[in-house]
């Protein structure tokens, strides 16, 4: 009866003191916790690059109208020819160039009354359309050709001859090395921030890759949240940012 009397009185305290003990423990690991987290340093590096575009894309489109289809279709052919022969003497090479396939519309020609009421709709005859794209890499003869096809218009081509595409065919490359870049420098401005603290530079803790941007060189284009990829320019500047978030000793 003695030991269990004494087991009463000093279970209770015991166990209490153990809880407190466990609870301060707990405690002290979470600050020391906080504490840790605030001796990092998050930064953001860049890296830009300038470059010239070493593949050209040029667009163009001819249509013919007739009120017989047959008739539309043919010149649209005789066309297709004129302009294969035409890019072939400017040096375009036949792996070069695609045609599209015909577009065929159909034209009607309303008329109203004096009210501005629809009396009629007459048709007025087949329109129809063909797509030719040259896309290579010898970029002064393409762009020399885009401002001078419309020669063909004297031939009676009623042919749209649309502003080249400048494209570059390393850009997985270009972007490796960007990456790489941004990457020194986020540890180089990381590293300053912790030297001019007193502190030394740990590990990295986290790097996430950033918006990646292709813009005309020299430009005024604004940046986008999604990554501008501008096509309009023959030389480019391409950027990359990188967040990185290093200890702190």
């Amino acid at each position: 009866m003695i030991m269990n009397r004494f087991d009463k009185n000093y279970i209770f305290p015991i166990i209490i003191a153990i809880s407190i003990l466990l609870s301060a423990f707990v405690l002290a690991g979470a600050y020391t916790y906080k504490y840790k987290d605030k001796t990092r340093v998050m930064v953001t590096g860049k890296a830009e690059k300038d470059f010239k575009s070493d593949l050209i894309v040029w667009r163009g489109d001819y249509t013919r109208v007739s009120m017989d289809l047959k008739d539309s279709y043919s010149s649209l052919k005789n066309d297709e020819l004129a302009i294969r022969s035409y890019l072939s003497k400017k040096g375009i090479k036949e792996n070069e160039v695609v045609f599209s396939a015909v577009n065929i519309n159909k034209l009607y020609n309303p008329q109203y009354d004096n009210n501005g009421r629809l009396i009629s709709n007459a048709f007025g005859g087949y329109s129809l359309m063909q797509n030719v794209k040259v896309e290579s890499t010898d970029i002064e003869k393409v762009e020399k050709i885009s401002r001078e096809i419309t020669e063909l218009i004297q031939s009676g081509i009623e042919l749209n001859s649309a502003a080249p595409s400048y494209y570059y065919t390393k850009m997985s490359e270009l972007k490796i090395d960007l990456l790489a870049k941004a990457s020194k420098d986020a540890k180089e401005r990381s590293q300053s921030i912790a030297e001019n603290a007193g502190s030394s530079l740990g590990n990295l803790k986290y790097a996430n890759m950033g918006v990646f941007q292709i813009t005309g060189k020299n430009s005024n284009e604004d940046f986008s949240y999604g990554g501008a990829f501008n096509t309009a320019s023959k030389n480019k500047t391409a950027s990359i940012t990188i967040r990185t978030e290093y200890a702190v000793k």
